[in-house]
C-alpha cells in the first residue's frame, strides 16, 4: 500500500483565507543588495538556481575576528538544519514551514534540502497537528526494540504561541503526562517552538507571554532564549531531549544580530536545559530577566553604572522549567537585592515564582530590601502604540526599581513602576 504523506493530503496554509500579519517587510535597496551579495558568495547551485547556505554565510561573516555575527533567526535555522542532518528521525511540521519557508523564515531552505516528508506544511488546525506530532513521538520507547520502526523526534512550529491555545489539551494532557502515566515506558521527545509574548501592534489576542502557563506543568520543560547563542544552544538541546520541550522565542528578536563565539555555530553545541547564565556580573543588585528583557536589563545595568555607580548583576534565566535556583540564590546572597523582569502578567508570573523561592530559602536572610517585580501591565494588551509601550517594561522601570533597592542617598528613586500592578 503506498504511503500517504501529510503534504499530499493537506493544502498549503498559503491557500487558506486566514489572514496573517507575519509577512516580510519591504526591504530598502541597500538591504536587497547586501542580501544578494551574501547569496552569491555563499550559495550552491541546485537545479540551476542558487540555494542559500546558512553555514557558509556564517563563516563568511566571521572573517578572522574570532567571532561570528548571526541573527537569532539564523541560529534557530542552524539548530534545525544540524539536527535534521544528524538524525533522520527529526522532522519539522507546522503552518507555512515548507513552501513558504516559515512565517518568519526560520525554516528557510529546509524543504529543499530534506524534502516534503520531513518538512511538512499543515492546515490551520493547531489541535490537529500538535496531536499528530505527539503521536509520532510516541514511537520512542524505552524498550530495546522501539515499535513501529524507531524514534521520531518532531519539531512542531506554532506561528505564534497564542495560536497554541488551540492545542493546549494536546500539550498539557498528552505530551506532558504520557511518560508518567505509561509508567515510564513511553518517552515523548517532541519540541514545540514559535514566537511568544508581545510583538508590535497585534493587540490582546496575539501578545500574551506563556512562560508562566507552561512553566506550571509537571512533565514539560520550558526554555526562553534571548540571543543567538541561546537560540542555537537551547533549541539544539531541546531536540536532543527525550522529554517534551516548549521553546518560547520572540518575534522582535528574530532579526537581531549578535556576535557569538565560533564554537556556538559548530555542530554539537548545546546549552544545558535548566542552567541560567550570569550575563553581567555585579555586586549591588541582582536582576533576573527572561527572553528579550535580558537586553533591557543589560542596558539598564550599563546606565546605572555610568550614572550612579551601581553594579548590577544580570541573570539570563534561559530556562523557566526546571528553574536554576542555585544561580539565583547564590547571586542574591552576594548582592542582597533582587529585581525580576518579564513581559507577562504580574499575577502568578515567573517573577512571582522567583520571589517565592527566595522567600522560602536561606537567601531570604541576606536580603536588605523586599524583592521587586517588573512585569507587563495587568491589562489586556492595547492596540494603540502609546498604550502598548506603557503596558510593557522599560529600561527606566528597571532603573527605578534598582535604585529603590539600593536606596543610596541622592538617588532619584522615581515613582512606582507603571507597568506592574502590585
Amino acid at each position: 500500500m503506498p504511503t500517504m504523506t501529510a503534504t499530499a493530503l493537506w493544502p498549503s496554509p498559503r491557500q487558506a483565507s486566514r489572514s496573517r500579519r507575519e509577512r516580510p517587510l519591504p526591504e530598502t535597496l541597500m538591504q536587497v543588495l547586501q542580501r544578494a551579495a551574501r547569496v552569491l558568495l555563499t550559495s550552491e547551485i541546485v537545479h540551476g538556481r542558487p540555494r542559500f547556505n546558512f553555514n557558509a554565510q556564517r563563516w563568511f561573516l566571521n572573517g578572522s575576528a574570532g567571532g561570528v555575527e548571526v541573527t537569532v533567526r539564523e541560529a534557530l535555522n542552524a539548530a534545525l538544519d544540524e539536527a535534521m542532518e544528524r538524525d533522520p528521525h527529526v522532522f519539522v511540521m507546522g503552518e507555512e514551514v515548507a513552501q513558504y519557508q516559515g512565517a518568519y523564515k526560520v525554516t528557510k531552505g529546509l524543504l529543499e534540502k530534506y524534502g516534503p516528508e520531513r518538512v511538512v506544511d499543515t492546515p490551520i488546525t493547531e489541535h490537529g497537528f500538535a496531536g499528530l506530532g505527539i503521536g509520532a513521538s510516541f514511537t520512542a520507547t524505552k524498550s530495546k526494540a522501539p515499535t513501529r520502526g524507531g524514534a521520531l523526534r518532531p519539531v512542531v512550529e506554532f506561528m505564534t504561541w497564542n495560536f497554541a491555545m488551540q492545542a493546549m489539551d494536546q500539550i498539557v494532557n498528552s505530551a506532558a503526562k504520557t511518560h508518567y502515566m505509561s509508567g515510564g515506558r513511553i518517552n515523548v521527545p517532541i519540541v514545540f517552538r514559535g514566537p511568544n509574548g508581545a510583538a508590535a501592534g497585534v493587540a490582546g489576542q496575539h501578545s500574551q507571554c506563556y512562560a508562566a502557563w507552561y512553566g506550571h506543568i509537571p512533565g514539560l520543560k520550558v526554555v526562553m532564549p534571548y540571543d543567538a547563542e541561546d537560540a542555537k544552544g537551547l533549541l539544539s538541546a531541546a531536540i536532543l531531549d527525550d522529554n517534551p520541550v516548549c521553546v518560547l522565542e520572540d518575534e522582535i528578536m528574530y532579526g537581531r544580530s549578535f556576535v557569538v563565539a565560533d564554537e556556538v555555530m559548530k555542530p554539537g553545541f548545546t546549552i544545558p536545559i535548566g542552567k541560567a547564565k550570569i550575563a553581567r556580573p555585579g555586586s549591588d543588585c541582582t536582576v533576573v530577566a527572561i527572553g528579550r528583557y535580558v537586553g533591557l536589563a543589560l542596558q539598564a545595568a550599563e546606565e546605572l553604572h555610568a550614572q550612579d555607580g551601581i553594579q548590577v548583576e544580570v541573570i539570563n534565566l534561559r530556562t523557566i522549567r526546571p528553574m536554576d535556583d542555585q544561580t539565583i540564590l547564590e547571586s542574591v546572597t552576594r548582592t542582597h537585592h533582587c529585581v525580576t523582569v518579564e513581559g507577562g502578567f504580574p499575577q502568578s508570573g515567573v517573577g512571582a515564582e522567583i520571589c517565592a523561592r527566595i522567600l522560602e530559602s536561606a537567601a531570604f536572610d541576606y536580603l536588605d530590601a523586599p524583592c521587586e517585580r517588573i512585569t507587563g501591565a495587568d491589562v489586556v494588551m492595547p492596540y494603540a502604540k502609546n498604550l502598548e509601550t506603557r503596558a510593557l517594561p522599560s529600561v527606566d522601570d528597571v532603573k527605578r526599581a534598582v535604585r529603590r533597592q539600593c536606596a543610596r542617598p541622592g538617588l532619584n528613586l522615581g515613582g512606582k513602576n507603571t507597568a506592574m500592578a502590585a
